[in-house]
């Protein structure tokens, strides 16, 4: 029961996606809400008031949302959406994922540096390995993604370089429990909305992809 006497609603973390519409788990998915002057607003945090209006975290499908006006049609107002909106929301998810990072490392939940992350993965301390997009694939190769953890490499190394207070970063890992649930749901949406070169998205080989 609420303060109020009401009965509760249970938040089942599932909504439906005004592209696809099918219904999805509330990880995979981005928020928005319509601003008191009209403009489409991303809500990564889920926490701006308003009736939310959900899209998959996939770069066509925030494309299809702008170009066949679904959030007008939604909200059934007029709306305005910024120049580069989905580069927008990119650039967000980033900040994101850095800063989360950051705190995880502050924490003392984060290292990186080839050594250390061997050393963590070796204790089994880590759960997940992140390594950086443009790092060379041959030194990528030498770690392992920890069993039944996950990997994620999608950031640049300045990127990551960032969340360590470092001006590259190549290897780093994430210890269990604190961050790191919310780390791999914010990376995996910023891979879902991040454009890789060649038109291709980073994935792995051989690892085990969050």
């Amino acid at each position: 029961m609420s303060r109020g006497g009401h009965k509760k609603i249970k938040d089942d973390g599932e909504r439906r996606c005004i592209v696809t519409r099918e219904t999805e788990s509330r990880s995979g998915l981005i928020r928005f809400v319509i601003g008191p002057d009209g403009q489409v607003v991303p809500d990564l945090a889920e926490k701006l008031p308003g009736r939310g209006i959900w899209v998959s975290a996939d770069r066509a499908a925030l494309d299809e949302a702008v170009k066949k006006k679904l959030f007008a049609k939604v909200a059934r107002a007029e709306v305005s959406v910024a120049d580069g909106f989905v580069d927008l929301i990119e650039k967000g998810l980033t900040h994101r994922v850095v800063h989360l990072i950051a705190l995880a490392r502050k924490a003392g939940d984060a290292v990186c540096g080839f050594e250390k992350v061997k050393g963590w993965l070796a204790e089994e301390r880590a759960i997940v390995l992140m390594q950086a997009a443009d790092g060379s694939e041959r030194g990528k190769g030498k770690l392992r993604t920890p069993e039944g953890g996950r990997w994620f490499g999608h950031l640049t190394s300045a990127e990551l370089g960032l969340a360590f207070g470092r001006e590259s970063v190549i290897h780093g890992a994430l210890a269990r429990g604190g961050l790191s649930d919310k780390v791999v749901e914010d990376a995996a949406r910023l891979m879902g909305v991040r454009e890789i070169s060649g038109g291709e998205r980073s994935a792995g080989k051989g690892k085990t992809t969050i």
